[in-house]
Order: C-alpha cells, then structure tokens, then sequence
C-alpha cells in the first residue's frame, strides 16, 4: 500500500488483543531433522557414556594407581607431588617473587589474576567471528594460557628427583624386633630409639635401621662418627656394648 511521498507499508505492528502462549512445534513436524529427547537422545548419551567408564574401569584394573608407604605427618623430610594437573602451580611455587614471603602471591594473586584473564575474555572481545584469527583477543588469552601451563608443568617434570620420590616412598617391609634383647636395650640407653623408632622402622630424622645392606662394622662406625644428619659422637656407650648393638641391628638387615 503506498500513501503520500513513497511511503510504503510492508508489515503490520498490530499487537494482538488476545496473547498466545509461545509454544515450540513438536519434533515431529521436523522429520529426519530431530529426535525425541527420551528415550532415543538420551539413551544414545547413556550408550556412549557406559564405553568411556567400561574404558576407565578397564584402565584401572590393568594399570593400578601406584601406592605409598603410610602417610607420616611427622615426616618432614617428605616431599609431596601433587597430581600433573596441579604441577604447574606446583613449579610456580619454586620462583623466588612467589614462594617464602611471596607465597600468597604465587599460590593465590597470579593463580586469580590469569583465571580473572580468562573469564573477562568472552566479555572484552564481542565480535562475532568464531574464527580463531578473527578474535585475536580471546585466542591470545588462551594461547597464553596452555603455554604458560605447559612449561610450568615440563618444567616441574624435568626438575623433579622422580628417583628420590620413589625411594622414600617405597613400602618397606617390616619386622618386629626382639625389644627384650641387650641390643635394643643398649639403643635405648644411647637415645638411638628416638630418632629412628621404637620398632627400628625409621622416622622423621631418620632412616629405617631393618632391610639394609650395612655389615655389623660399618654400623659400627656410623654409630661412632655418624653420617648424613646423624652427628658424631651420638653413641656414648663402650665398644663391647657397640659391637653388642651393631650386630643386633645388622640381624633385621638384608641378607
């Protein structure tokens, strides 16, 4: 319809007197374009999602998680590993402006700031290309992102004394000693029980005393002039008690 100078009317914005509710057409009206979400959807979900935790299951019962001797809170000398997805924050910890004085900086500023990064990165560049060279922002913050993660983490991986961690977490076989022997006696007069246990299994200061390769005189001489964090002169009894005592724990060694 057209009236005066080219005005021209091409819709009606009419409101109707009586709302209809807004109701979506069914998924049949769409055929071989859509599905029912139950049962045909949702099972297909299910279906899949059974393969992947049979895959887990199977993963697990032919690769165990590897275990460690009982957790010691006392042990002080221990040092924890976390998971790999956690090593990066685990390296960030190491540097200088984020460890000791500065760890609320390493383990939580520079943590919020990058996962703040993150967030605010769908809200900085609105564009609407899905292209990933067509929003620069957003692609930049996340290529920043996986590659700070990675070499934090190849870098926690390459630094770290995997064969340290693995000995001082072995399960190590213990027996129980005799404690009414001359032996054990003389290792509590000379406060040997105190630091490496009343069962010679070891502690926090100190390495278990059972399944070593020592011989009866080279305990000896560790007894007199000590090594590692164990000083000289910790033995104050007579040689005859010594050798008493060096034979005693050279019996709960490796044969």
């Amino acid at each position: 319809m057209h009236r005066g100078k080219g005005m021209k009317f091409v819709g009606d914005s009419r409101v109707p007197a009586v709302r209809k509710p807004n109701i979506p057409k069914d998924y049949s009206e769409y055929p071989g374009k859509t599905e029912a979400f139950w049962p045909n959807f949702l099972l297909k979900e299910w279906m899949v999602g059974s393969v992947f935790l049979i895959g887990y299951l199977c993963l697990t019962v032919a690769h165990p998680s590897p275990l460690e001797r009982m957790a010691d809170p006392t042990d002080t000398g221990y040092i924890p590993l976390p998971d790999w997805y956690f090593l990066f924050l685990y390296q960030l910890l190491k540097y200088t402006y984020a460890a000791g004085p500065y760890t609320v900086i390493g383990a939580f500023i520079m943590p919020g700031i990058a996962g703040g990064a993150l967030l605010l990165a769908p809200f900085i560049d609105k564009g609407p290309e899905r292209r990933p060279l067509k929003r620069p922002v957003a692609t930049g913050f996340m290529l920043l992102a996986i590659a700070s993660i990675t070499f934090l983490t190849w870098e926690s991986v390459a630094h770290h004394d995997w064969d340290a961690a693995k000995k001082q977490g072995a399960i190590v076989k213990t027996v129980q000693v005799d404690k009414e022997a001359d032996g054990y006696k003389i290792a509590q007069t000379n406060t040997c029980l105190t630091c490496h246990g009343e069962n010679l299994q070891g502690g926090p200061a100190a390495p278990t005393l059972q399944n070593m390769s020592y011989t009866p005189e080279e305990i000896a001489k560790i007894a007199r002039e000590g090594k590692g964090a164990m000083p000289k002169g910790v033995f104050k009894g007579t040689d005859e008690e010594l050798k008493k005592l060096s034979e005693y724990i050279a019996q709960y060694n490796k044969k």
